[in-house]
């Protein structure tokens, strides 16, 4: 059991990218493993007042650099790195000397373009009850979730209790233990995500699983067993979405359509062996973040499905298929 690895969250990897007018902006692209990491160039990174100024290298034509703020910087038994990085656009948990960016906090949208935007969708096809976050991290998709469904009732485990403090302080997590109008809310857990005590009376409804450490799926979920032991914890007809991060190796979108291309993640892999016949996947686009996700359960009836969730998701949970044997 990863009593001693930090669980936390792992979106894809985020480079600068410069635009002809000296402007520069958080640009995705494809990654293997499935992570983000701030830019190492062209980027100034500056730190909270009366801190000393730290700069990334220089860009390489004045006038093309976006400014980030270091707002907090810490260390824990769990977490060697643990920064809160500020931009004009976002908010960033930032976690591991690779700088691997662990949750993110939009200013200006409501949605992060990568997985976390499916997790929002899990909802309308599970039964009515709590729903676990195991991985919790600054809480990127609880925040989603409460703003879309404000009635639903989140339970969210991390394991680092630093990071849920500097969440409460930076990322407006302390807002979202606060019971909504409709009576929604979440309640955090600090400890093993996957540990037999991360449950609750009756079971869940739905479990959200976006485990990481170093920047890679924790090996654990590339274990069958993990999973049958995860499944203990539902309700009926309850179910499992997972963040499956990349694939193991590099691999284009044209070569990565076919039905059985889900082989090349090995959290998939997994979770097909778990769950022969009752698995579901899809590979977020590369103007998304290319991890791979996968859902517990038969196939929900797509029609249905898309008209049940916020239009800007629609279109996307139709691309969901069986998770086929070749």
């Amino acid at each position: 059991m990863p009593a001693t690895m930090p669980l936390t969250l792992s979106p894809p990897r985020l480079l600068l990218h410069h635009h002809r007018h000296g402007q520069a902006k958080l640009q995705q692209q494809r990654s293997t493993a499935g992570f983000a990491v701030l830019p190492r160039r062209a980027a100034r990174l500056r730190c909270a007042p009366d801190e000393v100024a730290a700069t990334a290298a220089e860009p390489e034509q004045q006038g093309e650099e976006e400014e980030f703020v270091l707002l907090a910087s810490n260390r824990s038994d769990f977490n060697e790195v643990i920064m809160v990085i500020d931009s004009p656009s976002n908010r960033y948990l930032v976690l591991d000397p690779s700088r691997n960016v662990h949750s993110i906090l939009p200013k200006k949208s409501a949605w992060t373009n990568s997985y976390w935007d499916e997790f929002v969708s899990l909802p309308p096809v599970v039964p009515r009850g709590p729903v676990a976050l195991l991985g919790l991290g600054a809480g990127t998709a609880a925040h989603m979730m409460l703003e879309v469904w404000p009635w639903i009732q989140l339970i969210g485990w991390e394991i680092d209790p630093t990071i849920i403090e500097l969440s409460r302080d930076y990322f407006g997590m302390s807002n979202l233990e606060k019971t909504t109008e409709l009576g929604g809310s979440l309640s955090v857990r600090i400890g093993d995500a996957l540990s037999p005590s991360a449950t609750v009376e009756g079971g869940f409804a739905g479990v959200v699983v976006d485990l990481f450490a170093d920047g890679k799926v924790l090996p654990q979920l590339q274990e069958a067993e993990t999973w049958l032991e995860i499944a203990k914890k539902l309700m009926p007809d309850g179910r499992i979405m997972v963040n499956c991060g990349g694939a193991d190796t590099p691999v284009s979108l044209a070569a990565d359509t076919g039905v059985s291309s889900w082989v090349q993640n090995p959290t998939i892999k997994a979770l097909c062996s778990a769950f022969p016949g009752q698995l579901n996947w899809k590979r977020l686009s590369e103007k998304e973040s290319v991890n791979y996700v996968a859902l517990t359960g038969p196939l929900p009836d797509l029609e249905e499905w898309s008209t049940s969730v916020p239009s800007e998701l629609s279109p996307r949970v139709k691309q969901w298929v069986p998770c086929e044997l070749a």
